[in-house]
């Protein structure tokens, strides 16, 4: 496997409000200096921008060039109700249309403007993300499901023309089962990925790292990387 190692710094994160219409939600923004495009993450099942896999996944993507963009779902309120319920956490319409909100609010962003977008997608979040992707077509470069349920996009997946990546831990059985299921669904350029002996979070040793090192190649081979990056073997 590829290590990525990065030949230049990167800016300062940037703490954002991003207004969607009927909230306004709060996100990191964080872009190394001739990045060529930005990764938006999107979660489930009651995370946060702060979860510490996002931040370790971010982390890496940022060494290999890419922006990132984490952000929050759900309002303050809206986590606490779900935490209470469970219940916003399946509504993977509501998260798609934020989804498609926020992308929008990033393309006219003074510093983001002109820059490729990849969607990384876990849990229910990866449904989301496919089905924003099935609406905005090319314009999403590249997407990325980490241990997601991309069946729950349902028709979206037949839609999707972005260059798809679904990644599932080796014992994550029915996990790995429903994304066989919406892997032959799509009609996009698309890899499945098992990662071997890894379970639905990938808290193995080394895990988490294999899929944050798979996933940058699947973006920056699919956004390019600037000639102020390199992929060394």
């Amino acid at each position: 496997m590829n290590a990525l190692s990065a030949t230049s710094t990167s800016s300062s994160p940037a703490t954002v409000q991003i207004p969607t219409g009927f909230a306004d939600l709060k996100g990191e923004l964080e872009l190394p200096r001739h990045a060529p495009g930005i990764v938006l993450f999107v979660h489930g099942s009651g995370s946060s921008r702060h979860s510490p896999r996002n931040q370790f996944v971010a982390k890496i993507f940022r060494a290999a060039g890419l922006g990132t963009l984490l952000f929050d779902l759900l309002t303050e309120t809206e986590a606490q109700q779900d935490a209470r319920t469970g219940t916003l956490r399946f509504d993977i319409g509501l998260m798609a249309i934020r989804l498609l909100s926020v992308t929008r609010w990033l393309q006219n962003h003074p510093q983001a403007r002109g820059l490729q977008i990849g969607f990384f997608g876990a849990s229910t979040g990866a449904a989301a993300a496919l089905m924003a992707a099935a609406e905005l077509g090319l314009q999403i470069a590249a997407v990325v499901s980490r241990g997601g349920r991309p069946d729950l996009a349902g028709d979206a997946l037949l839609h999707v023309l972005s260059p798809t990546l679904l990644i599932v831990g080796g014992h994550d059985e029915r996990v790995l089962c429903l994304n066989e299921e919406a892997f032959e669904k799509l009609r996009c350029e698309k890899e499945f990925r098992v990662i071997p002996r890894a379970t639905h979070l990938f808290e193995e040793p080394g895990r988490l790292e294999q899929v944050a090192q798979i996933s940058a190649h699947w973006f920056t081979s699919h956004m390019g990387v600037s000639d102020h990056w390199r992929i060394a073997a």
